[in-house]
């Protein structure tokens, strides 16, 4: 697998395909091992903090990358913990964007 770090996302379209499961193994074994696949059709992560402002704090780290890269997680803050879901809504599953995009947040600093 390429260097998802060095690849910027780019938008698909509706009527793309998503990742077929060989391709997701495939991509996942190039992330974080605490990156989970989901039913073959998103990632989830759960990102633990100190306290709630450390977690606030990647929050926005992870918001600000989304916007440069165009690609959006889902995002659930709490108490010392940030759980984070991707997937692409346009094609209702998997596309090489989701992993590039978590490859990306693990390399925000904590």
């Amino acid at each position: 697998m390429d260097n998802l770090l060095a690849k910027k996302c780019i938008p698909c379209s509706i009527g793309d395909e998503p990742l077929k499961e060989n391709e997701i193994i495939e991509y996942s074994n190039s992330l974080d091992k605490e990156w989970k696949v989901v039913e073959l059709q998103r990632l989830e992560k759960t990102y633990r903090f100190k306290n709630f402002r450390e977690a606030l704090d990647f929050t926005v780290q992870v918001g600000e990358l989304a916007e440069m890269e165009g690609h959006h997680p889902d995002i659930y803050l709490s108490w010392g913990k940030v759980v984070l879901k991707l997937w692409t809504h346009k094609i209702g599953g998997l596309h090489e964007n989701d992993f590039i995009l978590a490859a990306k947040i693990d390399g925000i600093k904590k």
